[in-house]
């Protein structure tokens, strides 16, 4: 651990959240101190025994912490339809050996940033539910908390769940609007910069196609996913949760950023879930988040192959 970045994972797994957790395996430069797991694209049950394989595929020394089950006030849909009913396109992998941590997430989430604190690399993949737990729990978490990273929103409210919302501010509305206010500063990777950073279906079939252990696995978990996205969305695929991670590991390779403030709408009637930007600076508020616009399409591509171990 000794000179290496403490990251913490919160996640809902997931097609995309396992290429996000394999890139986080694969960088010498961070050691992953913990995945802390809720509902989200399927069920807890499921997500949290794909941490738990994905950690074995890691050959990871790395808990996996159980957290919420369900949104904090109202039932949400999942994506299992695009994820399979198992979040890992329904492969029929065998279950991991390792077994999950009694601990819950939200409480693992304070006590690694007390253990960690002043350096943590916090990096939300899924719904916030459990950050916002533990924020509710105890405030002074983001003091300690580096830097924030989460995969959310639409920045200008093309959303992918509904004509404004995104997928994982949508599923819990509440906690994402109690850690957009909870911290002064966070990192945000939204749906349409996910849009403008498509894999083509082509390269990915060929990095899928190495001789490694991960391209096979990935490929068997992916291929769901793959054929429902050729199919909705033509021949670019979107792995939001890839493009996250690619910044929070490499946060040189954002090629343009803009910090305004942004809240999460709970009320409207077709606005529920929406990620509102100031983009004018019109309310007065103080810029809560920088948003990522354009990252190196070149570096993350190469993290996203060197992640597979294809050539």
């Amino acid at each position: 651990m000794e000179g290496k970045i403490p990251l913490l994972i919160d996640t809902d797994p997931g097609v995309d959240d396992a290429l996000a957790v394999l890139m986080a395996f694969n960088d010498p430069r961070h050691e992953v101190v913990g995945l802390t797991v809720a509902a989200g694209n399927v069920g807890l049950d499921h997500t949290v025994a794909n941490a738990l394989r994905l950690v074995e595929l890691g050959g990871a020394d790395v808990p996996v912490f159980p957290g919420c089950p369900t949104p904090l006030v109202h039932p949400a849909m999942d994506a299992a339809h695009v994820h399979g009913s198992d979040g890992f396109g329904d492969a029929g992998l065998p279950a991991a050996g390792a077994r999950q941590a009694d601990e819950h997430a939200a409480l693992a989430i304070l006590r690694l940033s007390h253990e960690h604190a002043g350096r943590l690399l916090l990096v939300a993949l899924g719904p916030l539910t459990n950050l916002a737990l533990a924020l509710r729990l105890d405030p002074s978490l983001p003091e300690r908390v580096a830097r924030l990273v989460v995969m959310g929103g639409a920045v200008t409210a093309r959303g992918n769940v509904t004509p404004v919302a995104e997928f994982n501010i949508a599923f819990d509305p509440e906690a994402a609007h109690i850690v957009f206010r909870a911290f002064p500063r966070l990192e945000l990777a939204d749906w349409e910069a996910t849009v403008a950073h498509g894999l083509p279906h082509e390269r990915m079939d060929q990095w899928l196609a190495a001789d490694s252990g991960r391209a096979r696995f990935y490929d068997a978990i992916s291929l769901h996913s793959r054929r429902w996205s050729a199919d909705s969305r033509g021949p670019l695929w979107f792995c939001a949760d890839a493009l996250a991670m690619a910044w929070a590991l490499q946060p040189g390779g954002a090629r343009e950023t803009a910090e305004r403030p942004v809240v999460v709408e709970l009320e409207g009637r077709h606005t529920r879930g929406a990620t509102i930007v100031d983009w004018q600076r019109q309310t007065g508020a103080e810029d809560n988040a920088l948003v990522l616009l354009r990252y190196d399409q070149d570096r993350f591509e190469r993290l996203v192959r060197d992640a597979l171990a294809a050539p």
